[in-house]
């Protein structure tokens, strides 16, 4: 598969948090800057607040005969972006915003993109990489309507210095690929802005396997499971990427992702934050002000996109936005596809579901033992005492037992709006029947 198919996804995470709407350099929330796989220098003072220099990864491969696997190193530079004005001694001095022929000009961080791709290895050795690259500097003149000098952009880089080391261990007939980076930055760093300079940003890796294919960490198969509960991960997650049910390439990720993640087909472009929906966050921009437009644009190159992108989206492009209804795959007569009478055969309040032999329906009393994983609210319901209300099924042929917390004060509440807690039933301990039941102590 070729890597261009996941590089809108890796692009997401390599910008992820990069500036945040209202996309200005005088607001409060881009002060602070750079959220996501930072690796900062190693020898940082603790004025300097710097990021833990290292990252780490394991994941599972199936390998053939040939098992190979090309690593690819993805991060940001960061590049001071200093605006000075022309003095009449013709020196030039620093300044915080220049404007020149109407346009405005403002200091500020940008970051330039690296990759660092290593050549392909077979998977019985270690192996150590060092990364190197360069710092530098590029003069941008800024030039009055007649063509008169009034100012410069001065783009400075610093050098960066990592390592990346890889090893592999057989573990239930899988290979287990550890891949780690740290930043070997050699000097010590007494500030937050040198820490910064000398920190790689965005840090992530896109691994591709060859004649070989990668164990989803996530819904391991069975036969996999045991080993996959022993992979360690360290700042940084992997996931399969590409098309549903491909397995050849694996994103390690700084923030947590499912398998396979997509970006909606209706998303005009990135907006540097996939925490907030594009509809609500375009809508945001179009009613900022000419004045806040205007900063924005001067900001950064990526936010005057942003900017010019909302104020000419047409009608039809924000609809899309608004979402897509699919229309269902199964005949509904003239019922509407989300009626409950429309399966005739669903009956949620008297349905039954066996779980260790024991019929469960609606009134059942249950013991909570989240396992999927599906988020992380549910650790609180482990071994919780819970009150089912329904037995559900979907599409799929899933069922879904649905279920209110006995020792929660709003118990009654919910089950009145209807609004239940969903868990599979191999994730629920059927009880006794008895009588009345207190609700148990909640000491959490």
């Amino acid at each position: 598969m070729s890597l261009d198919t996941v590089r809108t996804i890796a692009d997401a995470v390599l910008y992820e948090g990069y500036l945040l709407y209202p996309y200005r350099a005088s607001s409060a929330k881009n002060r602070s800057r750079w959220q996501f796989g930072v690796l900062g220098p190693p020898k940082a003072a603790p004025a300097a607040y710097a990021e833990a220099p290292d990252m780490a990864m394991q994941c599972l491969l199936e390998p053939g005969a040939a098992g190979r696997v090309r690593i690819h190193l993805r991060f940001l530079q960061l590049q001071v972006r200093e605006v000075q004005r022309l003095e009449a001694d013709g020196s030039y001095a620093p300044t915080g915003e220049l404007t020149v022929a109407g346009v405005s000009f403002l200091s500020w961080d940008e970051a330039v993109e690296r990759e660092i791709v290593l050549p392909e290895s077979t998977l019985e050795a270690a192996s150590d990489h060092p990364v190197e690259v360069a710092g530098g500097s590029d003069v941008e003149p800024l030039l009055d309507a007649d063509g008169t000098p009034a100012g410069r952009i001065v783009r400075r880089r610093w050098p960066l210095t990592a390592r990346l080391r890889t090893r592999t261990e057989v573990d239930d007939g899988l290979v287990r690929l550890t891949v780690e980076v740290a930043n070997d930055h050699p000097a010590p760093v007494g500030d937050k802005d040198a820490a910064i300079r000398s920190s790689l940003i965005g840090t992530h890796l896109l691994i591709e396997a060859h004649d070989g294919r990668f164990i989803s960490l996530l819904d391991p198969p069975p036969e996999a499971a045991a080993a996959a509960g022993r992979c360690a991960q360290h700042r940084c997650w992997p996931v399969l990427v590409g098309p549903p049910g491909s397995s050849d390439v694996v994103l390690g990720a700084p923030i947590i992702l499912y398998d396979h993640p997509q970006i909606a087909e209706q998303s005009p472009g990135a907006l540097f934050d996939s925490t907030e929906i594009d509809e609500i966050l375009t809508l945001r921009v179009m009613t900022m002000t000419e004045a806040e437009k205007a900063e924005a644009r001067a900001t950064d190159p990526k936010a005057q996109v942003i900017i010019d992108r909302c104020d000419t989206m047409s009608a039809p492009a924000l609809q899309r936005l608004h979402g897509v209804l699919h229309d269902p795959t199964f005949e509904t007569g003239d019922m509407p596809w989300w009626d409950p009478a429309v399966d005739a055969r669903a009956h949620p309040d008297t349905d039954t579901v066996l779980i260790g032999g024991v019929p469960v329906s609606k009134g059942s009393l249950v013991r909570v033992h989240p396992s999927r994983r599906a988020d992380a609210q549910d650790l609180f319901f482990a071994d919780r005492l819970a009150r089912v209300t329904a037995i559900l099924g979907d599409v799929d042929g899933g069922v879904h037992v649905a279920l209110v917390l006995v020792d929660d004060p709003a118990a009654d509440l919910h089950d009145w709006y209807g609004r239940y807690f969903y868990f599979a039933p191999d994730e629920l301990e059927p009880l006794p029947a008895a009588g009345p039941v207190s609700r148990e102590e909640n000491r959490s």
